[in-house]
């Protein structure tokens, strides 16, 4: 892998780590370099400024998600994993914990490319039916501000799963 794609995804990484600490709000170049483990002019080599970085990092997050939901087995699999993921993230709760206007942005769906993003890549997994990505997506950015047990996401999983 290249330097540079190499001290993105630390950046990335980093920005994650400290968001999980102390919210979005209270995250900084400084300390966010510090878990990257690089100097800040490095961040600055890849971002323009915190905002750039930071819808990175969502857009880093949607494309993990979508691999995890695209590798998996089922369908159903691919529900209770992305129920996990996002009911057991720490960055999301310590943001609903902090950062009420970011998390509200965050899970506004609008016309922004992010969301547009994130409609395609539930329809490629799940079917093109408008109706399915929205009743998943909605049920998804429920459990960011409502994290759901494990045996819930099981359960909630399966139940979707099989009105898909």
């Amino acid at each position: 892998m290249a330097t540079h794609q190499r001290s993105r995804e630390a950046i990335l990484a980093g920005a994650k780590k400290v968001v999980s600490e102390v919210g979005s709000y209270e995250s900084n170049m400084n300390n966010i370099a510090a878990r990257a483990e690089i100097s800040r002019a490095t961040i600055y080599n890849h971002f323009a400024d915190r905002e750039e970085m930071m819808v990175a990092v969502v857009e880093s997050e949607i494309e993990r998600l979508s691999e995890i939901a695209m590798n998996a087995d089922s369908k159903e699999i691919a529900l209770f994993q992305l129920s996990r993921e996002i009911s057991t993230d720490a960055a999301l709760a310590k943001m609903v914990e902090t950062d009420h206007d970011d998390i509200v942005k965050l899970i506004t769906v609008s016309d922004h490319p992010l969301w547009i993003n994130v409609h395609r890549n539930l329809a490629d997994v799940f079917g093109a039916h408008e109706n399915n990505v929205g009743l998943i997506l909605r049920w998804l950015l429920a459990q960011v501000t409502s994290p759901l047990t494990e045996s819930q996401s099981r359960e909630q999983a399966q139940k979707l799963a099989s009105l898909l």
